[in-house]
């Protein structure tokens, strides 16, 4: 697979290579375009492929389940803002990637799928683990390529690249029928300006133009309330520099979405957190002013106090587990929205300005123009001691219970003077033990609300999650893909029990290839946020939410102690509060993956809370 005899072609600039096989020329082609790990599980359409791994510089990562190796890719990508690469073969290898696929539209995250697929002979033909995966994938790719010439391969798998990790990120699938990987070929390598130019229609950098940015400067120097609203955009495009300088430079708050957590440091003093469903009550109050709580939707809406008269939206899509019931999101407000992405405009609430660009380059200029201006005279005095007051009023808060006994599998350990764990403690500790600079993912439930409220994030990239999909059995192996991108930190998945259990076969990803990722599981037996809605909106009936062994209720089903045990990955259980400090210290001295099982009470409710399709007039908040 070297290319130590490619001869430069003196009239295109382009390499010519060696005669090579199809796959040869695949691998190679990524490795040219910088992949240093693919997550691949093998198969009849793709062994081919991993013949050639086998030769490659590339860390070729085994999971033990395509859906856990395409987790991981996107746990790399997310830590590293590079496209993360899988594997599978075709058929239900190919469709095991479906749910990440998916996820990684979701979510922006870039990502590159590679499928097996059967001889191009065979096609159409209803061939032995034959999936269209084209027609599969296609409402949820940014793009998609099945490859029929051999001739071709530089040039697509470059292409891939360049579009999942440009612009708007996104995955790419690469669909590889095995003949084509047989043949034989001598590669032409293109140059990256020539894969730019044949993009036709593809426009990667989008500029804002300078009359909507001093329009903007203009409405902050006239408002009185305004609010900086950003989301994964910050993140993806790399702005979280030009965004701490413009909050500063003009004394804006600052609040984010779920994917925007850590765009912002949490502790500034300009941080609202993170708003919606299941963000700060201050910060939702602080976009949509503060309301007489409703008991009923039929209860007229009484406003208290005045919220954002000005909403910088930036890199969000006003997400319906933001905005509740779009009619009312900060409704009094003018709205600016800032995006690369022009579809998003007016999709869910429409703006006064909407401005298309990039976030980044938008707010360098931005800053720009504000210091030739002189700043922004205006520092928002009143608006600050408003939002001060409601800070007060309502942090992230939960009741430190002493004694709790109401669920049945913590009841036979229950004794005089002893104390039991809730969520919320374990991750305020662990913020603690480590200085609040660890990497966490998450699966999708309740951890995942408790993770995003008690852990203060510093920098991007730092929480990982499954934020627009919400797909359970994410936080392990997305865990696994940011420790092999971050060998340096701490890597934590917080997730539930149902969710981990879900990717459970990664636990033997993590020992064999040696992967230091950690992971506590708050472990309640239910499937915790759908117990939360029941016993909010069904009179607690529980509708298949319990997740212990119906026959022994008061023991904790499964032992993930033994489990995990079985993959030779350390793991111990702790039931009492004064025992969890020091197993957060073991769990972090580790030098290995490290599991540690949290007993907790599934009686314990997110809040605050706004019910979906409500009102900031109907959250539950203490």
């Amino acid at each position: 697979m070297s290319t130590a005899t490619a001869k430069p072609n003196p009239e295109s600039k382009r390499e010519i290579g060696p005669l090579m096989f199809g796959r040869d020329i695949f691998v190679e082609a990524l490795e040219r375009a910088g992949v240093e790990a693919i997550f691949a599980y093998p198969g009849g359409a793709s062994m081919e492929l991993h013949q050639s791994l086998t030769k490659s510089k590339i860390r070729t990562i085994l999971p033990r389940h395509e859906q856990g190796g395409s987790f991981a890719a996107e746990g790399y990508a997310r830590a590293t803002g590079k496209a993360g690469v899988c594997m599978a073969t075709s058929g239900p290898g190919a469709t095991n990637l479906v749910t990440a696929i998916a996820d990684a539209f979701m979510d922006s995250t870039p990502l590159v799928a590679i499928t097996g697929q059967v001889p191009q002979a065979m096609i159409g033909r209803g061939a032995f683990q034959e999936t269209d995966m084209i027609g599969v994938t296609m409402p949820i790719v940014k793009h998609s390529y099945l490859i029929t010439d051999i001739n071709d391969i530089p040039r697509i798998v470059a292409e891939a690249f360049y579009i999942a990790e440009s612009g708007r990120p996104g995955p790419v699938v690469l669909d590889f029928p095995k003949n084509v990987q047989q043949q034989k070929a001598q590669p032409i390598w293109p140059t990256r300006e020539e894969i730019i130019a044949g993009l036709r229609g593809y426009q990667a950098e989008i500029h804002a133009g300078d009359l909507e940015l001093n329009e903007i400067i203009g409405l902050i120097e006239k408002s009185e309330r305004p609010v900086l609203y950003v989301g994964g955009g910050i993140i993806t495009g790399g702005a979280s520099e030009e965004l701490l300088k413009l909050a500063e430079s003009c004394n804006i708050p600052v609040t984010t979405t779920l994917m925007g957590i850590g765009g912002f440091p949490e502790e500034h003093p300009l941080s609202l957190r993170w708003l919606g469903m299941h963000g700060a009550a201050f910060a939702n109050w602080a976009v949509n002013g503060e309301y007489v709580q409703r008991k009923s939707p039929s209860e007229p809406l009484v406003q208290l106090k005045d919220g954002a008269d000005l909403l910088l939206a930036c890199g969000v899509r006003f997400d319906d587990r933001v905005t509740g019931a779009f009619s009312e999101f900060a409704k009094h407000a003018t709205i600016v929205h800032i995006d690369l992405d022009k579809s998003e405009h007016n999709k869910n609430k429409r703006a006064h300005l909407a401005v298309h660009g990039d976030v980044k380059d938008a707010f360098r200029r931005i800053n720009q123009l504000i210091e030739r201006r002189g700043g922004i005279q205006k520092r928002f005095e009143p608006w600050h001691a408003q939002i001060a007051e409601w800070k007060a009023k309502a942090p992230f808060q939960y009741t430190d219970k002493a004694q709790i006994v109401d669920s049945d599998h913590i009841k036979p350990h229950a004794k005089d003077g002893e104390e039991f764990i809730l969520p919320q403690m374990v991750i305020e500790e662990l913020h603690k033990l480590t200085g609040g600079d660890a990497i966490i993912t998450t699966g999708v439930g309740q951890h995942q609300m408790w993770a995003g409220q008690w852990y203060k994030y510093k920098y991007p990239r730092q929480f990982i999650t499954s934020a627009g999909l919400g797909s359970m059995g994410y936080g392990f192996p997305a865990a696994l893909g940011a420790k092999v991108a971050r060998p340096d930190k701490q890597v934590i998945d917080i997730d539930g029990d149902g969710s981990f259990l879900m990717n459970i076969q990664e636990l033997a990803t993590a020992h064999v290839e040696k992967i230091a990722a950690k992971a506590i599981i708050l472990n309640n037996q239910h499937l915790g946020m759908v117990v939360q809605w029941e016993d909010n909106f069904y009179g607690g009936n529980r509708g298949h939410t319990y997740l212990g062994n119906p026959d022994s209720r008061t023991s904790v089903y499964p032992d993930y102690v033994k489990v995990c045990t079985s993959f030779n990955v350390p793991c111990e259980r702790v039931i009492y509060r004064k025992d969890l400090r020091a197993a957060l210290q073991r769990m972090l001295a580790s030098e290995t993956a490290y599991v540690l099982d949290v007993v907790t009470p599934y009686t314990e409710h997110v809040l605050p809370f706004i019910p979906a399709n409500r009102t900031v007039a109907d959250m539950i908040w203490k």
